[in-house]
């Protein structure tokens, strides 16, 4: 059988064919390996390729395919991401060429060699990253060399704004809108859930927009999902808000810095969390959610991300100098890091310590309601008419009132109130004290991890329960913690690790670890 020859103008086009797979914020597409295009231009697998269809080009990484049910070989296969970011129906020609490679390589190169880099660098950097010009290969090039050689205070400036400035903004329309950001290692702190309704209470503007947990049990938006609908258009967002003066919402349905998101999707993977990449992460976010005033919660601790007050300090001074030169008020409190906070870690858990606090519940963990009354009160400081050290009282009177539970049951209500009740996991295992003594270490990391191989987030029920806190007097055989899971693969996983290890350390009273806290 002979296949008709296509004229030569159409010897580069293909039949666009959408391959449903989820390619995780890159753009891949599949060539057959008995394509003539794939021949005749040389193309190699792993390679970059532009593609132009309807007027409107991409950038793909090559993958090569010897399955036909996948690509013919003449079409082009383009994944969920890649097919949508060109914008045409199935059965449209595209063209392919080989891509040009992206400019500000030259700039990833020069850091690898440990060069200092310019704002322009950042720019064009971040441009590329956004319009998918880089591969996760070469974007994981560029986070190796700014963790090894390390970004300065400007250079930390810098990718900021280009992080900003390539993507949208929100306009809140308000001279202060407030905001916080913990930055994260500690289970369980689910403070935004209750300072939200308490600052808005107050009246301040709060549009909390949150992330949802990559590496970690949960994310406030994974814990407030539990309660309600949290993937909000920004239309939308921006009604709830002035009506309710904050929310808790999802950040993803706007275009906030994308270009950190993009590089979270290489930066976690790797394991990779450099100081100058984290403070532009969470700083671009904020400026890009239209923030005016931002608290930074610093967590300090043994098994936190920041464990020394003296690391704790230099990470103040980085975060102060780069929201001065955005002017961004921005304050930083270093908080107690030795543990979990609160009680529950995964959704429904931390759900449920959320509205304990919120009801004045006798049960509700202490630790959760000072922590969240210290940063609430801190932010109402923001508010002009509010004199220094006025803050926690007034915070602790709107939540003993009531007025912060109906403020959230109000904004629960604008986003819309959840039909499913979640309920802790029917799967559990109780983990027991080794041997009699207190409580001297929490393992701030294996309690995270537990949490995760049981099924949090994806499982909003699974995580862990914990019953015993730092210093608290055990006897051997009394349980420290319960774990919850959903799915009998999920649960053995869990065993299986807290059979190896409880993540918890029974000691004297005088091992308990100091609290670094001002």
């Amino acid at each position: 059988m002979t296949r008709k020859s296509r004229p030569p103008q159409e010897r580069n086009h293909l039949r666009l064919r959408r391959v449903a797979i989820d390619t995780y914020r890159e753009n891949v597409a599949y060539l057959h390996r008995e394509c003539s295009l794939y021949r005749a231009e040389g193309f190699q697998a792993l390679s970059k390729i532009e593609i132009e269809a309807g007027g409107k080009r991409i950038n793909a990484v090559l993958n090569v395919v010897d399955d036909d049910s996948i690509v013919g070989i003449e079409e082009l296969g383009l994944a969920e991401q890649a097919f949508d970011q060109l914008g045409v129906k199935p059965g449209r020609r595209a063209s392919v060429r080989h891509a040009e490679p992206p400019r500000s390589m030259d700039a990833v190169r020069r850091k690898i060699g440990g060069e200092r880099l310019g704002r322009r660098d950042f720019l064009e950097i971040c441009t590329d990253v956004v319009e998918n010009r880089y591969s996760k290969m070469e974007m994981a090039a560029f986070l190796v060399a700014a963790g090894q050689s390390g970004l300065d205070r400007d250079e930390i400036l810098w990718l900021t704004q280009a992080m900003v400035e390539t993507g949208d903004r929100l306009d809140w329309s308000e001279e202060l809108v407030a905001d916080k950001h913990c930055i994260g290692g500690i289970p369980g702190n689910r403070t935004s859930m209750v300072v939200v309704p308490i600052v808005a209470a107050h009246g301040l503007l709060i549009p909390k927009t949150s992330s949802r947990a990559i590496t970690s049990p949960a994310g406030t938006a994974d814990t407030m999902e539990v309660l309600a609908h949290v993937e909000l258009p920004p239309a939308r967002l921006d009604r709830i808000v002035h009506r309710a003066r904050g929310c808790i919402a999802w950040g993803g349905t706007a275009r906030l810095a994308p270009a950190d998101d993009i590089l979270i999707s290489v930066e976690r993977p790797l394991g990779i969390d450099s100081q100058g990449q984290m403070i532009a992460s969470i700083l671009a976010k904020k400026m890009a959610a239209g923030s005016t005033h931002l608290l930074i919660d610093i967590p300090v601790g043994p098994s936190a991300k920041v464990r020394s007050m003296r690391q704790a300090l230099a990470l103040r001074k980085l975060f102060e100098y780069v929201g001065d030169h955005l002017d961004l008020h921005l304050e930083v409190i270093i908080t107690d890091g030795r543990q979990p906070v609160g009680r529950g870690i995964g959704p429904v858990l931390e759900a449920r310590d959320v509205m304990q606090v919120l009801e004045n519940d006798p049960r509700a963990p202490q630790d959760l309601r000072q922590k969240s009354l210290r940063l609430a009160g801190r932010i109402i400081e923001f508010d002009p008419d509010v004199r220094g050290g006025q803050g926690y009282n007034i915070a602790r009177d709107i939540l003993d009132s009531g007025r912060a539970l109906k403020r959230l049951d109000d904004i629960i209500e604008l986003q819309g109130r959840q039909e499913r009740h979640h309920h802790p996991g029917r799967l559990q295992k109780e983990v027991v004290a080794p041997r009699a003594g207190h409580v001297v270490a929490i393992d701030n990391l294996h309690m995270a991890h537990l949490a995760r191989l049981a099924g949090a987030p994806l499982d909003k029920g699974a995580g862990v329960d914990l019953f015993r806190k730092l210093g608290d007097r055990v006897e051997k055989g009394e349980p420290l913690y319960r774990v919850h899971a959903e799915f009998p693969a999920d649960f053995r996983f869990a065993c299986d690790l807290c059979s190896r290890e409880t993540g918890y350390r029974i000691g004297s009273e005088d091992e308990i670890p100091q609290t670094f806290v001002e």
